[in-house]
């Protein structure tokens, strides 16, 4: 028989268990029975179940639960399981405090170029009725409900908004049209995760080109120069780093001379024969 428990997200020596990846957190024990001792802290709200049905949602405090039985059912029940009541509770810790998400991924832009991508969006739990639709929306397996799953589930969304705006915008213009990508992610992402009672406070979105030489050229072009100038400084720098003698060539656009004559190619003479 269970007896009367004290419930907390305090482990046994003292150390908070819903951290700051944490959404959700399942009390994993059977013995929250009628008697136990509800402990709530002040960035959490609980919500307490009995055979799948949501009795109540708490916030900072302390609590005795009690079954909703009749009273004369449940003194007869006191009263013969020792002052405690064999039905049994579940109790779930939902995290209020603002948490971090971060999904990355690529998107394409109007000339197929592919653009990595990274966004970082600030989340929290705002009142019981957040809660409530957070555990009756939001699937989780064990007793954690870990902030990589919501991850999983906002990937699509914001893939699908930078998508909207990166995929009919050149490259080169993408910086200018950040904002724009940032309020169409920050829109659509609202709307999905009101769904599960979860509140959108900010974001962040970094968009690069995915290639590493793309991303060198396009700098150089930030510089102010042209596209072909961009390329060939690109060439010569790449060329510096493995020691070859003419990249300063290739930088000014001018042809590499040995020995102070311009090669075109070269000539090998026939052996001559010599007679017997």
């Amino acid at each position: 028989m269970a007896w009367p428990a004290v419930i907390s997200t305090l482990d046994s020596d003292g150390c908070e268990r819903m951290g700051p990846t944490i959404l959700m957190w399942h009390y994993p024990s059977a013995a929250v029975v009628s008697g136990s001792l509800l402990t709530v802290e002040s960035n959490h709200l609980c919500i307490l179940k009995s055979r799948g049905a949501i009795l109540n949602v708490y916030e900072m405090g302390q609590y005795a639960l009690s079954t909703g039985d009749k009273p004369i059912i449940g003194t007869i029940a006191s009263g013969f399981f020792g002052g405690t009541s064999p039905w049994q509770f579940e109790v779930i810790y939902v995290n209020k405090a603002k948490l971090v998400g971060t999904t990355t991924g690529t998107a394409t832009s109007a000339e197929m170029a592919e653009m990595s991508y990274e966004v970082d969006y600030y989340v929290h739990v705002l009142n019981k009725d957040g809660a409530l639709k957070l555990i009756q929306h939001m699937p989780y397996a064990g007793n954690v409900l870990q902030m990589e799953a919501l991850d999983h589930y906002a990937k699509p969304v914001i893939e699908q908004a930078i998508n909207k705006i990166v995929q009919v915008t050149p490259l080169e213009m993408i910086n200018e049209k950040i904002q724009a990508i940032r309020d169409e992610v920050h829109a659509e992402l609202e709307e999905f995760l009101i769904g599960y009672g979860i509140t959108l406070d900010t974001i962040r979105v970094v968009l690069r080109p995915a290639d590493e030489r793309m991303r060198s050229i396009i700098s150089l072009k930030a510089l102010g120069i042209k596209e072909e100038q961009a390329v060939r400084y690109y060439l010569a720098m790449v060329m510096a780093e493995r020691g070859v003698i003419s990249a300063p060539n290739m930088a000014v656009g001018a042809p590499f001379h040995i020995g102070g004559y311009a090669q075109t190619a070269l000539s090998v003479e026939p052996p001559v024969r010599v007679p017997k």
